[in-house]
């Protein structure tokens, strides 16, 4: 009836390839024969169970029945009565739960102890059925749906045992499709799939591209198991640096907390648990070898590396870097009974007001993140408020019109993501002073070749004359 060598390779395969055990496989088998003899030969209410033997090929059939006495019976059925469904029965004073007698799969104590010595109840006692195997065509497509089901219970089962324990963690796979703004990863044996805001703005996958990414969530749906991955969240950051940083692999550098905006930039509080450690040095590795790398895998994303400090002012000043701050004020301290954040007034000098909001306050933004304390920057000339910003990422720019904290200044980075300060703009009196000496001038043309360049000479020269 089985071809026991194509049996042995798919169980092999399937043990292999999707991490179904061989005894997960042998049951589904021996549950659908059993299905299947009950459909074609079976009666209603009848417990069949069914042994495979690999070796012969050879296949057993049994009856189940349970041994049960008139205490766990319930009353028979009267006239015009219907039967309730087993799982709706209350049971009773005692917590048991009562069931109606069938003969297929139930016999009283004193017929079981006459069958067997010292019969208990509960107990149940196997009785030996024809063998079968010529099953019909509605017999064998019922057997089919069983093993189906099986299996795809043990792949579910198999992902759970091998991610489960992976949440958390980076993981690699390959674009296998984008549907609908979700983006469907294939990690081998399951699909992840990684929603529209999990994805760093402006990336763009091709199917086959071999893809990084931090497995946020895995739950169990009725559907299937649900991997969540995600390339925007703080702890891929985190854990990217924890690849290429030792340190942060032994512990001897933490990281504090991450604030992000994927794609633009981020700010990243490390703290060093051995004094003799640098902590920012670690994470930017010789010659910022350990920092590029990140970047480069988050697409060119600036990242600003801080280190944490205990004391609110000072852990604030560095979240506000590259500005210098000449000095932070707190106002009031976070409250945890309240759910109150800590208030922080950071004093920052005309030239410093820029960086210290950053484009479209961005700086103050990702600092209120960073350190979980609602930022004022005020200006230190005039004492006015130039801008709020919160730990939930509401942010407030009041600065005034003809303040430079206005002003979009590109702030320039060196290889290791810190920023430095820019270079190549010129301020308002520069070009004031440029536009009083030519007034009526165009902006000049580029010059491209050395044709162009006589050109100009000769034309000077005649002015000149």
């Amino acid at each position: 009836m089985f071809d026991l060598k194509v049996i042995h390779a798919v169980l092999t395969e399937m043990e292999e390839e999707r991490g179904i055990p061989r005894a997960k496989m042998i049951d589904a088998i021996e549950q659908s024969l059993a299905t299947a003899y009950k459909k074609e030969f079976g009666k209603r209410g009848q417990i069949i169970t069914a042994h495979f033997d690999f070796a012969t090929g050879d296949t057993t059939f049994n009856q189940i029945k349970i041994v049960v006495d008139e205490s766990m019976l319930k009353a028979p059925l009267e006239d015009g009565e219907e039967e309730i469904e087993e799982e709706d029965v209350i049971p009773d004073a005692e917590g048991i739960k009562k069931v109606r007698f069938d003969e297929e799969k139930h016999i009283m104590l004193s017929t079981a102890q006459m069958i067997k010595k010292g019969a208990q109840l509960g107990e149940q006692l196997v009785f030996p059925l024809e063998p079968k195997d010529d099953f019909g065509r509605i017999a064998a497509q019922t057997a089919k749906q069983v093993i189906v089901q099986k299996i795809r219970e043990a792949e579910k089962e198999s992902a759970l045992a091998e991610f489960g324990q992976k949440a958390g963690d980076i993981v690699i796979g390959h674009v296998q499709r984008f549907e609908r703004g979700n983006l469907y990863v294939d990690l081998g044996r399951v699909t992840a799939i990684m929603p529209y805001d999990e994805q760093i703005p402006g990336e763009r996958y091709k199917p086959g591209e071999r893809i990084r990414a931090i497995l946020l969530a895995v739950e169990e749906t009725p559907r299937g198991i649900f991997l969540k991955l995600s390339r925007a969240h703080g702890d891929f950051l985190a854990g990217l640096f924890a690849i290429e940083a030792p340190e942060l692999q032994t512990g001897a550098v933490e990281v504090k907390s991450v604030a992000r905006e994927a794609g633009a930039r981020s700010k990243i509080a490390v703290f060093a648990t051995d004094s003799h450690i640098d902590p920012v040095g670690s994470m930017v590795g010789q010659r910022g070898v350990r920092v590029s790398t990140v970047m480069s895998e988050l697409g060119g994303e600036k990242i600003d590396i801080i280190e944490w400090s205990a004391t609110p002012s000072e852990f604030i000043e560095d979240a506000l870097s590259p500005a210098q701050v000449l000095s932070v004020k707190i106002v009031s301290e976070p409250n945890a009974e309240l759910v109150e954040r800590g208030h922080a007034v950071a004093e920052v000098a005309p030239d410093q007001q820029s960086l210290a909001i950053g484009r479209g306050g961005q700086n103050v933004r990702l600092a209120a993140k960073l350190t979980g304390w609602k930022i004022d920057i005020v200006s230190a000339q005039t004492g006015d408020a130039l801008a709020e910003a919160d730990a939930s990422g509401e942010t407030v720019i009041d600065a005034p019109v003809d303040s430079p904290a206005g002003t979009e200044i590109d702030d320039l980075e060196d290889e290791s993501g810190t920023t430095v300060e820019p270079v190549g703009v010129e301020d308002d009196a520069a070009t004031a002073d440029r536009d009083a000496v030519n007034p009526d001038d165009e902006e000049m043309d580029e010059i491209d070749t050395p044709e162009e360049a006589e050109a100009l000479v000769a034309k000077e020269e005649e002015n000149k004359a």
